[in-house]
């Protein structure tokens, strides 16, 4: 690797880093505050579900701007894309109650859940992408979940608030995994 390559390597390791120790947090006390108040839709609870994606969006954009050499920036443009557009379905979804709410949930963890495979396989060189992957998949299996529960009684949100802190805790071991490719070693 030349040393160019070398250092812009590093450069993104470390952004991604920060980018993922943020996303850690946020998806802690996102899910902390969805676990109190997911029984039911409100308004903080409403605002919360339309909150996520668009964080979603932001971390992306972010994410985006710093790894356009890693040739992963075509499938973050398609997340934010996404992400955007579920955070508009969440909007009416919320008017339309829970059921509805796990439906377009269920179908963006699948459709996102696929996006991140694909850009954490292209970055596996980089390192700390292991835990993105299994996320990845992962939520293709959760978002599938969501779907079949959104028909069943009782359907609760609780169990996004759950997901949330399965993808901050991927998210921290990737941000700690890329500790060594953020310093060059």
């Amino acid at each position: 690797m030349t040393t160019v390559a070398a250092s812009s390597s590093t450069g993104i390791a470390s952004t991604l880093r920060r980018l993922y120790f943020i996303r850690f947090g946020f998806a802690i006390v996102w899910a902390g505050l969805m676990f109190v108040v997911g029984s039911s839709i409100g308004p903080l609870s409403a605002t919360l579900i339309v909150l996520y994606p668009l964080f979603d969006v932001a971390a992306a954009i972010v994410d985006a701007r710093s790894s356009r050499a890693t040739g992963s920036a075509l499938g973050l443009y398609v997340n934010i894309a996404i992400s955007s557009l579920t955070a508009i379905g969440l909007v009416v979804a919320v008017m339309s109650g829970i059921p509805a709410v796990l439906q377009v949930w269920g179908g963006w963890a699948v459709v996102a859940g696929i996006v991140q495979l694909i850009v954490g396989l292209r970055r596996r060189k980089l390192g700390g992408q292991w835990a993105m992957i299994a996320s990845g998949g992962i939520s293709v299996l959760a978002g599938t979940s969501f779907f079949l529960q959104a028909s069943s009684d009782g359907a609760t949100l609780s169990n996004v608030a759950g997901y949330a802190t399965l993808g901050g805790i991927f998210f921290l071991v990737s941000a700690l995994r890329l500790g060594r490719a953020a310093t060059g070693n």
